[in-house]
């Protein structure tokens, strides 16, 4: 099994970090020098151990405000006018952050119009940079050059799943090979072939890079020494299962078997350091984040009295599904009305008629999540993993979706992979769609992924897509 890859910095990605790394570290060194010939004044002498320090923290905090906000995301789905907005919140955010630094560093701190220039020049610069990259795809030459074994309902999630270019940037597909015992109601829209030949040989002369195994029947059926020889002349070979976690960030429970799971590293949390320091780790980011935020939390109390009354209750609790299967009370900012469930137990929706005035805001910008830092500190709850559910509803989902149990072998979330992956849903197939990306959590379950997590919740929280 292959380490795991975050997927949204693909190759192009990649690159465009680096480039942009570039850009915002010789904009302040650019912007010294501009300044310099606009004013016809030399500024006083900065030593140039100090502006270089400078010049790599301006384009840190840029870049990592450029990850908060999806601006490295490869899959972003977003009009051009949509991407220059979010590199302006950046460069303002990373300016300020600079500036913040600047003001305390007491011994030579940088002329605040020099940061100011060069933000104007990052802006101007990596916009058209970007601009060109959108128009223009210069990342093709990386993408691999794929063969799919199987033209059935295994290889069809290929053709559903990644059907969108932009699902396809790191790979091109060749075609599909029909294989005996492939599902006629399979592969419909794509290249379809009937190999004749030797499969290494048709691999060699059409230059492709990795074979995916995807054919329905596999007892006796798979050409397994044309595959070793594959193999020895340099062509990756991928189980279908590996490809579609590797491409989108989900594991497909519906075409899990068990062998599967016996020889991959399973859906036990194996990370000893993350278990070990997970309550550290949690408690650490609860106390910034109560600093951040309280005054928001004071503020929220006092508009759901003002909207509902002076003893209308601001909190509610309610029993959701835990670590291995235990209960506990989750505590909320109260988004609905005191009768929302006179008709028993029922999962939220989009547009639902049941949330009030203000809930609305509070779960536009997941405010009403920000009590359950109680559920933090108390342990029974951490700041990335699965959403908890109802006992209700994880009873009946248990019965009817594979592998459900397993989201319950780590603690629940105030936000997860599936929250920045997948949107709204309160359905038993969006349950499904939601299950694969927290399947593929646990599995690559790190401090990294969980810092890469936070960080792009930061998008969903200011552009206000909560979920």
């Amino acid at each position: 099994m292959s380490s795991p890859k975050f997927q949204d910095l693909s190759a192009g990605s990649k690159y465009l970090v680096i480039i942009d790394f570039i850009i915002f570290a010789a904009a302040l060194l650019f912007a010294k020098s501009a300044n310099n010939f606009l004013y016809f004044v030399q500024m006083p002498l900065i030593e140039n151990s100090t502006l270089v320090i400078f010049s790599l923290f301006f384009a840190l905090a840029v870049q990592l405000s450029s990850l908060s906000l999806g601006l490295y995301n490869s899959k972003l789905r977003e009009s051009f006018r949509g991407i220059i907005r979010r590199l302006l919140l950046a460069i303002a955010i990373g300016l300020s952050i600079t500036s913040l630094l600047n003001s305390l560093y007491s011994e030579q701190p940088l002329p605040l119009e020099v940061l100011v220039v060069s933000s104007v020049f990052s802006f101007v610069f990596s916009g058209l940079f970007r601009y060109v990259t959108f128009k223009v795809d210069f990342f093709d030459l990386n993408k691999r050059n794929i063969l799919v074994l199987g033209a059935g309902e295994r290889a069809a999630i290929i053709e559903q799943r990644l059907r969108r270019d932009v699902d396809r940037q790191n790979f091109h597909v060749h075609g599909f090979v029909t294989m005996n015992g492939d599902n006629e109601q399979g592969i419909v829209n794509e290249n379809i072939i009937s190999l004749d030949a030797s499969l290494v040989s048709y691999a060699i002369e059409h230059d492709i890079d990795e074979i995916v195994v995807a054919n329905d029947e596999r007892r006796n059926n798979l050409p397994v020494d044309e595959l070793f020889a594959c193999k020895i002349r340099g062509i990756e070979i991928t189980e279908i299962l590996d490809f579609i976690e590797r491409e989108t960030g989900q594991i497909a429970v519906n075409l899990i078997y068990p062998s599967w799971v016996i020889y991959s590293n399973g859906f036990a949390s194996a990370n000893d350091l993350r278990n070990t320091l997970d309550w550290i780790f949690n408690a650490g980011l609860t106390l910034v984040l109560f600093l951040l935020t309280w005054p928001i939390m004071l503020i929220t109390v006092v508009l759901i009295k003002l909207d509902e009354g002076l003893k209308a209750p601001v909190f509610y609790t309610q029993e959701r599904v835990g670590l291995d299967g235990e209960p506990f009370n989750i505590i909320k900012f109260r988004s609905m009305r005191l009768d929302a469930e006179k008709n028993g137990a029922q999962m939220a929706s989009e547009n639902d008629d049941r949330i009030t005035k203000i809930g609305n805001i509070l779960r536009k910008y997941r405010i009403d999540e920000l009590p359950q830092m109680f559920n933090v500190i108390k342990g029974e709850m951490g700041f990335v993993g699965p959403r908890p559910e109802r006992p209700e509803f994880v009873q009946q989902l248990i019965k009817t979706i594979p592998y459900y149990n397993e989201r319950h072998n780590v603690k629940p979330g105030l936000t997860g992979w599936a929250q920045l992956k997948y949107p709204y849903g309160a359905t038993e197939a969006d349950s499904l769609e939601k299950l694969k990306f927290d399947l593929y959590y646990i599995k690559h379950r790190s401090f990294l992924l969980d810092i890469l997590i936070l960080i792009r919740t930061v998008e969903i929280v200011l552009f206000g897509k909560g979920r």
